[in-house]
This record gives C-alpha cells, sequence and structure tokens, in this order.
C-alpha cells in the first residue's frame, strides 16, 4: 500500500492502513486518570483535607485560569468566557484574590513556586495594570523562586507592547503565543483573523526582551482548509520566526463537549491520511531545522531545556503542558482549573455564578475531583514516564511501587506485544519499554493500554478526541 510519508529523511513510513487500525478515540493523559473518571462525590473538604497535608517546603506548580476572551474562535476546546463587557472580567480578580487566600491559609509558610502559569482564554485581555495588580496579589501570598518558570499565553491580536513590557516586568520569562495558522482561508474559517505581519511584529519585539527565556508558538493541524501546500507555507513562516519551542496540536473535534464546534462545516476538515500528512510535513520541517521533537505534539531546540531533559530522560509534563519541574503539587485557581493536590485531582467550578457563590460563602471552589488509588499512582507513573521520555524504566517501576512488573501487568504487556510491539511501535524485554521513532507517532495507542479505566468502562458515547 501507498505509504501517507515519504521514504526519505527520518519519519518513518506510515500507510494508510495503519492509520485505519490506530485510528481511534484516546485520551490526550494530560492527567491519569483522565478528568472523565472526575466525581463530585469529591468536594470541597476532600480538598481542604488535602491542603492540610501538604508537607512544609514543598516544591509548587501554581496555575491562574483567565477565562475571558473578546472572541470565541470555533476551533477552541479551552473553557473560556466570551464578553467585552469589561467589568465583567474586573469582578473576577476579586473573586480570584478571594480563593487565593482561601487556600493560602491552609498552606505552611515555606512553600516554593518553581512553576508559575497564566492560562486561559486570554490573559493579556486585561490591561497591563490589572496584570501587574494580580501578579502582585500572587508574589505578596506565594515565594515565586528567581529560577521559576513563569510563563504566560498570550493572543497577538489583543496584546500591546506595553503588555509585553509589564510581563517582563513582573518576571515572567516564557511566551507562549498563539498562531494556530497563517493562512486567511483557515482563519476564516474558524473565526480567527490573525495577520502574519501583526504576529511577526510582536514577535520580534518579544526577541528583543532580552529576560525572555523562551518564546513559544502555538500551531493546530487538522483544521478545515488546511492543505499541505498552505500547511507548508505556514511552516515556512514559523521557521523563519525560529521559536524556542512549537506546540502543534491536534484539532480535536469534540461538539459534545464544546457545543460552539457544531459550527465548524465537517467536510472542510482534512481527511484522517491528509490530517497525518500535515503533521508529517512538520515532523520532517522541524527535524530538518534542527528541531527534536517533544512527546507526542511539541517540537523544541537542541539547547532548550527540554530537549534537554528528553535526553536525559528526566522530562516531564502536567496540566500546564510539557514541562522540566516534577513539582509534588499543583494548585489551580480559577474557574475550571485543576490541581494536583494530596494524592488527589481537583476541579474548580465551571460557571462564573457557582464559582461566586461558593466563595461569597466562604467555601473552597471545587466542582468535583478524584482521589488517586495505588494502582492509579502506578499507571500514571507509566503512562508518564512513556508519554514524556518514551521509556519506561522496569526495574525502576519495580522498587517505587513494590510490583513484579511482568505480574502486575501481564494482560497489558501480552496486549503491547501483540498489537504496537509488533507493528514496531515499542521494543520490549524485562528492563525497559521503549518507544520507536514510529511509536512516538502513536504514543496516546501505547499509553491507553495502561488504562485500567478503559479496559474495565467500555464507553458507547462520544467521550475522547481521535488519536489520528
Amino acid at each position: 500500500m501507498e505509504s501517507t510519508t515519504p521514504a526519505n529523511g527520518d519519519l518513518p513510513l506510515v500507510d494508510s492502513e495503519l492509520l485505519l487500525r490506530y485510528d481511534r478515540p484516546a485520551p490526550r493523559y494530560t492527567s491519569y486518570p483522565t478528568a472523565v473518571e472526575f466525581s463530585e462525590d469529591f468536594g470541597a473538604g476532600d480538598y481542604a483535607a488535602g491542603l492540610d497535608r501538604m508537607e512544609a517546603g514543598s516544591d509548587v506548580s501554581l496555575y491562574l485560569h483567565l477565562p475571558f476572551c473578546e472572541h470565541r474562535c470555533t476551533f477552541c476546546g479551552c473553557h473560556v468566557v466570551i464578553t467585552q463587557k469589561r467589568d465583567v472580567a474586573a469582578k473576577y480578580l476579586d473573586y480570584l484574590e478571594r480563593e487565593i487566600d482561601l487556600i493560602r491559609r491552609r498552606l505552611p509558610p515555606d512553600l516554593k513556586v518553581v512553576q508559575y502559569h497564566w492560562g486561559g482564554g486570554t490573559p493579556t485581555y486585561y490591561t497591563p495594570d490589572q496584570m501587574r495588580e494580580l501578579h502582585a496579589k500572587v508574589s505578596s501570598r506565594f515565594d515565586i523562586l528567581p529560577s521559576a518558570e513563569v510563563a504566560v499565553e498570550i493572543d497577538p491580536r489583543v496584546t500591546t507592547t506595553d503588555h509585553v513590557d509589564a510581563l517582563v516586568e513582573m518576571g515572567f520569562n516564557r511566551l507562549s503565543m498563539g498562531v494556530q495558522d497563517f493562512n486567511p482561508a483557515v482563519q476564516e474559517e474558524i473565526g480567527r483573523n490573525q495577520t502574519e505581519a501583526e504576529t511577526r511584529e510582536l514577535f520580534d519585539y518579544c526577541r528583543r526582551q532580552k529576560e525572555l527565556q523562551s518564546i513559544n508558538l502555538d500551531l493546530i493541524y487538522g483544521l478545515p482548509r488546511q492543505s499541505e501546500e498552505g500547511f507548508a507555507a505556514n511552516l515556512e513562516s514559523v521557521l523563519d520566526l525560529r521559536p524556542d519551542r512549537v506546540a502543534l496540536y491536534s484539532y480535536a473535534h469534540v461538539p459534545w463537549v464544546r457545543g460552539h464546534q457544531k459550527r465548524m462545516d465537517t467536510d472542510l476538515l482534512p481527511t484522517r491520511d491528509e490530517k497525518f500528512a500535515l503533521f508529517a510535513a512538520a515532523i520532517r520541517a522541524f527535524g530538518d531545522s534542527g528541531y527534536r521533537q517533544i512527546g507526542m505534539d511539541h517540537f523544541a531546540l537542541p539547547d532548550d531545556e527540554l530537549s534537554l531533559a528528553l535526553g536525559e530522560r528526566r522530562l516531564h509534563r502536567n496540566f500546564m503542558g510539557y514541562t522540566v519541574q516534577r513539582a509534588p503539587v499543583m494548585i489551580g485557581l480559577g474557574i475550571s482549573a485543576i490541581g494536583d493536590v494530596g494524592g488527589a485531582y481537583v476541579q474548580s467550578k465551571k460557571k462564573l455564578s457557582t464559582y461566586y457563590d461558593a466563595l461569597d460563602a466562604g467555601e473552597l471552589p471545587v466542582e468535583k475531583g478524584y482521589s488517586l488509588s495505588d494502582d492509579d499512582r502506578l499507571r500514571r507513573h507509566v503512562i508518564t514516564e512513556l508519554m514524556c521520555n518514551l521509556y519506561l524504566d522496569i526495574p525502576e517501576a519495580e522498587r517505587l511501587f513494590g510490583i513484579s512488573f511482568a505480574d502486575y501487568f501481564s494482560v497489558e504487556l501480552a496486549e503491547l506485544a501483540e498489537g504496537p510491539g509488533k507493528d514496531g511501535f515499542v521494543s520490549l524485554d524485562g528492563e525497559a519499554i521503549e518507544v520507536t521513532p514510529l511509536g512516538q507517532l502513536f504514543i496516546r495507542n501505547v499509553c491507553l493500554i495502561f488504562d485500567r479505566y478503559l479496559r474495565e468502562k467500555p464507553r458507547t458515547e462520544p467521550t475522547f478526541s481521535r488519536s489520528v
């Protein structure tokens, strides 16, 4: 069968039959267990108990969700609030401060923030002065280390040089800039009009700020009207900018979760083979330009800390993305934010009204959560190592969790050998599971074999986006 990728270069050959066989709904494993397992049985009291158990001197990751946008992009899978009423967004900051105070009172005094991230929505929806005020509130309550990774997501359509100056002044050292696609025809379909010129102008200004250690671009493949020719031009523009990192996300069409995606004309979406060809073209383009592929959807320059961490098999991943910070605790603040505290995941209220109601009552605004079992922790370790470092050290897993790996995962290992192993996705022996370059393209399929919930609770209703 004809390959969907060319025979030259380092990219493995992938044919249509292989794509068909492995194209199935699969989690992206931002967490394990995934958010579909979270339950409303987990409440504010459970979260409070987890905060109270936190050890003195702990390293912490801190995430703030700033959900507001002026306009909705049809591809968006994030939890956002669309409004042009600035007083609505200003009110949110007051309540965010209340949540910060409720949580901080339960924590030991000497925590160390090693990772600090503003996500959205559009954080730069706020004015520079509002951003300064918010950061002052956070930094007065948390010790953000000078060496911390301090990152923010920005939208070039609303971000000014004054915003950038304020972020640099506040100590932000990483910016992720949303691009998605420069092609005007694609932008028209996704409701995001963003010229290459305005993106390039802001990028160049950011590059001149020496305090910014990393400037990253976010792209999406699989959008309507994307073609190989148009996407190649897109990649050429991105590579000319030479960002430190690129996040190349697969468009997740999940209209059962994000109802606004129903407005998208699915007849204009690339077919499975066409979509994979876009991904393959990006892998070749970034590889030829010296970038290293990170995990399932990122690329980084060879001297970037993500590349270095991958080479040393110490890469990590949390709700904020790939990172070198392995903080044992992640605190999420704001509506829909997810944290990882005291052996449990916790998600905040998703609606402004219920978020405000909880804080007005002096309660932690918990929507739902999940307490991890010993089995969950073990499987999380396995999946995280494979997703991040493409390698699982079996003796290390046995030492950490007190198991015989071959006995505990006998069913999974047999399935792995029969499917992905036979297709060349992994190499297996008693010492390690190592993901091959071909397997990296299908890493979600490799990891789902270790997902006990998918195995024991088959789902008939749509739940996850497709793996190809």
